[in-house]
């Protein structure tokens, strides 16, 4: 038997504050700002908000409260938490740090276009035509391959950005993720109100109100809007990939989370619908100034939408270089407290199972991250790699995580009654026998109809068009890369005493641990 090291003493939150602030700031993304008003637009406009609502009631804030409940109950890392709940179930935990991994090395160079747009922003430097410049001059868009070809200007800021991300990492979660949430949370809700503010006055912005706010009452007889709903609420509340978790579990003991949940929860939804408001009140004054309906612009999502429709409006909007600027900083701080959260589950994962110093986790998790970030989404063929790499992670790594997830602690362990009373323990607001039925039956239900319907999809479609052999080596060698590494790792030795956690007593108080023993 070989003795485990002691265990590095872990972090913690200055407050519930702290918490909740990183909690909001990485829920707030990229995909509230891009991908929320286009889903809703194209998903029955008004009408879209009420499978919407009951896609956050159903599944996206029992889904949170399970994250809440695991990380706080079991203080640990997504691999220490599956662990605890059962040493099979080890694996579960690395797949969603594999996960974690992957998203972050593409997350960050979306957040170096943002950068770059800002200056761009400046002089209007994508010229007349910003749907080639953003794929021929700016990233100098090889298609749908791999290729080493590096391009200059994403590479080096792509360097300087992870050399910040880094340093904030490893800051710690008081010093630096926490401070860091704190200034870019206010800053990004104040920039992106004054856009809003801005975009209303504009003419042709009732005209984008109207197309977005107008109910198209029959979509909500079609199932694929319901879908749209559940995937949107899933995606936007950084759930079941380890995120939250790892956060609650740098909570204090007496922590009321709870309503924290629903306060995370409902502030992310609600910036959500800022941001509709906001991007439809200016595709509101790019149609009018073009006589054309809102139905008839092109790239209402995703990166279409940031990159090549917002330029096109900032040069056709009075003041349109400073609209461009603070646009393009509400998405490089929105991208950048996510980054962070994204990163602290890859961070503190290998922290516990290899008892390493945050900072030696940094150094080298970290460092690889950024190395393959570089070595893959700065040349030419990331836009593609990008693209692809993100659907499969999501649609397919997630939303597989969430249902096994579902699946282990309502029926494989049986927790959800002890994860149920340890809430109401520590919370002013109490969880009732509806939360367990959502997360053992309506939560599992809706997420396979998401992941059959996904990959029926992917398996007789290739992804965009793109050729099978890129789709497969891409979108499927991520998941199959996830996979392999979470069993890999699950399989190695930890390096610190991770099966002598006992959980405190649903009093509040502790238990005493084992005074002895060593992992085996």
């Amino acid at each position: 038997m070989v003795e485990a090291k002691p265990a590095v003493e872990r972090e913690q939150w200055s407050g519930q504050l702290g918490f909740l602030l990183a909690a909001i700031g990485s829920a707030i993304g990229l995909g509230n700002i891009w991908r929320f008003p286009g889903v809703a637009y194209e998903n029955g406009g008004g009408a879209f908000l009420i499978p919407y609502l009951v896609a956050l009631l159903t599944a996206g804030i029992p889904i949170l409260l399970l994250d809440y409940a695991l990380g706080h109950r079991y203080r640990g890392s997504a691999p220490a938490v599956f662990r605890r709940l059962g040493r099979r179930f080890e694996a579960l935990g690395w797949f969603q740090v594999a996960i974690a991994f992957i998203i972050a090395t593409y997350y960050a160079v979306v957040l170096v276009w943002a950068l770059r747009y800002v200056g761009f922003s400046l002089t209007e430097a994508w010229g007349d035509d910003p749907g080639t410049f953003f794929a021929e001059e700016f990233l100098q868009y090889a298609g749908p391959t791999v290729t080493a070809d590096v391009v200059g200007g994403i590479f080096w800021t792509l360097l300087g950005l992870w050399v910040v991300t880094l340093w904030v990492m490893a800051r710690g979660v008081r010093k630096g993720i926490e401070r860091v949430n704190k200034l870019m949370l206010p800053l990004l809700i104040v920039l992106f109100a004054i856009l809003v503010v801005r975009a209303l006055f504009l003419p042709g912005a009732m005209d984008g109100l109207n197309a977005f706010f107008t109910p198209n009452w029959a979509a909500l007889a079609d199932p694929g809007v319901w879908i749209a709903a559940y995937s949107q609420i899933f995606f936007s509340l950084s759930i079941a990939f380890g995120i939250m978790l790892t956060y609650a579990s740098y909570l204090r003991r007496r922590s009321n989370l709870v309503p924290v949940s629903y306060v995370a929860a409902f502030a992310n939804s609600s910036f959500e619908i800022l941001a509709g408001i906001g991007v439809f009140a200016t595709l509101g004054f790019m149609a009018a100034q073009q006589g054309i309906e809102i139905g008839e612009i092109e790239g209402l999502t995703g990166v279409s939408l940031s990159f090549v429709t917002f330029p096109q409006i900032i040069s056709l909007m009075p003041g349109g270089p400073i609209f461009g600027v603070l646009f393009f900083l509400s998405l490089t701080f929105a991208g950048f407290t996510s980054l962070v959260s994204i990163l602290e589950v890859i961070t503190a994962a290998f922290q516990e199972k290899f008892n390493l110093t945050r900072l030696q986790a940094v150094l080298c998790i970290g460092g690889l991250c950024a190395l393959i970030s570089l070595g893959l989404y700065s040349t030419t063929s990331s836009l593609a790699m990008l693209d692809t790499a993100d659907n499969y992670a999501n649609n397919v790594g997630i939303v597989a995580s969430a249902i096994t997830m579902c699946l282990v602690v309502a029926y494989g362990v049986r927790k959800l009654p002890e994860l149920q009373a340890h809430l109401n323990a520590i919370s002013t607001a109490r969880v009732g026998t509806w939360w367990r039925v959502l997360l053992g039956v309506v939560v599992p239900i809706a997420l396979i109809v998401m992941l059959v319907t996904t990959l029926t999809d992917l398996v007789t479609h290739p992804y965009e068009d793109y050729p099978w052999a890129f789709v497969n080596g891409v979108g499927w060698g991520v998941i199959g890369g996830a996979v392999v590494a979470a069993f890999v790792f699950a399989a190695i030795r930890w390096r610190q005493p991770v099966d002598e956690f006992i959980p405190d007593r649903l009093d509040g108080n502790a238990a005493k641990p084992p005074s002895t023993g060593g992992v085996r």
